[in-house]
């Protein structure tokens, strides 16, 4: 932090968002997650400075606040300023620090305003005014816990006192004010920088919070909150960023989460109105990670109408753009988690059950924003041997008229968000699956848009494959270029080039050259087009042969072992009829 960040640094506690006491009152943004910490982090100096006392004892402080005042202080040595400058950058206090006792001493409080509280809830259930003062008194102390955010070496104290099952408790407390004061606590005390600092502090406080099933308790709070309400609807953002929280350190709590509940409420949560809020963006990002690496969630996902439910909610932005940029990662989100649940092959029969093709192909259409994130989708709902029904159905709905307009020509950036290598992969690598697994009457229909307009088709075949192979032939002399690493072995050195190869451009140019091969063995015409361009560019067949065999021998996840086995025999003998 430099000294102009510090001067205007104010030690006042970080206002709430301002909003509207009225019925359309919907959530705004939530600031960052680097901004949210930054925050809380500044909020911690500011309440450690209260107890200490920078200023010599002779020399009144100017009525200026927290550290700036200090900092400009002209009676200040600079051994002094360098101690501020210092006690900043540590948050550590002169003053008072949270200790084991205290600890002690602000749990034993706690439980007291607790039980009070329950006692005086239980004798004058039929007049709130009684207990009021309680619960007023158990917010506090709540409050106050907050602290042991500052020193998480403390986190084996406060499970060992069995802090957290009375605090999990109060999830279910009446008044939702005491529950989201609890939810805001375990925010703090769950956030990843924190628990970063003590190992074993994080590892015994995610340990207790498991085996009290807090994702569940989260999930019965988060149903009855009421996001019109202000301070409700922040309550749901903690909850989330807790879960992130979480999930960031303990991957197993990604299945776990799923399990109690939580896959199911954010479903629900989505398919609310209004079309887009701040907290169903940060719902879209959790959502991305409960399925991005889990199977049995994709599947739950879909065993839970998933699927549909992401198509209703894409479908406003056939016709919509997003109108900000928060709203415009909440539609690439969706289809982020779209691209993962059809990762499941049970998914992809749902969302051709859902229509979702004729969706994307719409999308395609309307030249939207939503058309880049369609294409990604229907790359993946299309590709192996689970996309075989996927194909054959985007060809009935006419969509070859939607994807050669869009190979013949990328569109301009203004048009797009992917970048234009991105576009042409995913065209390339549609037009290569519909080869793959088209038959019949489908297949004869796709292979015919390559004869057609004196082979047009053929020609931009051609130039993307030389595009590509610049591009991978750049990335091979960079290759060769770089140093040998002593500490990797042979083995996981090629592994590492040929990834480096992939995403250089040769994953584009293995689908391109795949598809002249699959369109020069029907075709004499496409083949001696595809021979009379590639003399008259001096290029050379043996090139696309080369790029088909080592395409050959390391195909990818999709399918089983006979799958491979198949599709390996079959790109070889295209290989050599080619």
């Amino acid at each position: 932090m430099d000294i102009g960040e510090l001067l205007s640094f104010k030690p006042e506690a970080t206002p709430k968002r301002s909003h509207e006491d009225d019925e359309d009152y919907s959530p705004e943004k939530p600031p960052s997650r680097q901004e949210e910490k930054n925050s809380k982090r500044l909020k911690r100096i500011a309440q450690a400075k209260e107890a200490a006392d920078f200023a010599k004892p002779e020399e009144p402080i100017p009525q200026l606040s927290g550290v700036a005042a200090a900092l400009l202080d002209p009676e200040l040595t600079n051994e002094e300023r360098m101690n501020i400058l210092k006690y900043v950058e540590s948050e550590e206090a002169e003053g008072d620090v949270l200790d084991e006792q205290g600890l002690k001493k602000l749990l034993l409080v706690f439980e007291k305003k607790n039980l009070k509280n329950q006692e005086l809830r239980i004798k004058y259930s039929d007049n709130p005014i009684k207990f009021m003062d309680s619960e007023v008194e158990l917010h506090s102390v709540i409050q106050e816990l907050k602290a042991v955010a500052t020193v998480p070496d403390l986190y084996p104290v406060l499970v060992e006192l069995n802090g957290i099952p009375s605090l999990l408790e109060l999830l279910n407390h009446p008044n939702t004010d005491i529950a989201v004061a609890i939810v805001d606590l375990l925010q703090e005390v769950t956030d990843v920088d924190i628990l970063g600092e003590s190992s074993d502090g994080a590892e015994v406080l995610i340990e207790a919070l498991r085996k009290q099933q807090v994702i569940a308790l989260l999930v019965q709070n988060l149903e009855r909150l009421n996001e019109q309400i202000k301070e409700e609807a922040d309550g749901v953002h903690n909850t989330l960023s807790i879960v992130e929280n979480l999930t960031e350190m303990n991957n197993d709590i990604v299945a776990e989460a799923a399990q109690q509940g939580l896959l199911a409420w954010i479903l629900k949560r989505l398919k609310q109105k209004p079309p887009y809020d701040a907290n169903k963006l940060y719902c879209s990002e959790i959502l991305s990670i409960l399925i991005q690496t889990n199977y049995d969630n994709k599947l739950m996902l879909g065993e839970l109408d998933g699927i549909d439910i992401l198509l209703q909610q894409l479908a406003f932005y056939k016709k919509h753009d997003p109108s900000s940029t928060e709203e415009q990662e909440y539609m690439e989100n969706l289809f982020n988690c779209m691209c993962s649940a059809l990762m499941a092959k049970e998914n992809r029969e749902k969302f051709l059950k859902g229509e979702g093709l004729q969706l994307m192909n719409l999308m395609l259409r309307e030249k939207k924003m939503s058309r880049n994130g369609s294409l990604k989708v229907l790359d993946h709902a299309m590709s192996g041997p689970d996309g075989r029904d996927n194909c054959n159905k985007f060809v009935d709905i006419l969509g070859l008229r939607t994807i050669f307009p869009l190979f013949m020509k990328t569109p301009k950036k203004s048009k797009r968000l992917l970048s234009a290598d991105a576009h042409e992969e995913h065209v390339c690598a549609v037009i290569a699956s519909m080869l793959r697994n088209c038959k019949g009457a489908q297949r004869q229909r796709l292979l015919s848009k390559f004869t057609e307009n004196d082979h047009e088709k053929v020609d931009r075949l051609l130039e993307l494959h030389l595009k590509y192979l610049e591009k991978v032939e750049a990335v091979d002399r960079e290759i060769d270029q770089q140093p040998r690493d002593d500490d990797m072995d042979e083995t996981e050195e090629a592994e590492n080039n040929y990834l480096k190869r992939l995403t250089g451009g040769l994953f584009t140019l293995q689908m391109i050259d795949y598809i002249i091969l699959e369109i020069s063995a029907t075709s004499e015409s496409i083949k001696s087009r595809v021979l009379q361009i590639l003399n008259l560019r001096g290029a050379s067949m043996k090139t696309i042969r080369s790029v088909m065999r080592e395409y050959a021998g390391n195909l990818g996840e999709d399918g089983d072992a006979d799958w491979k086995e198949q599709e390996e025999t079959h790109i070889l003998s295209l290989v050599d009829r080619f």
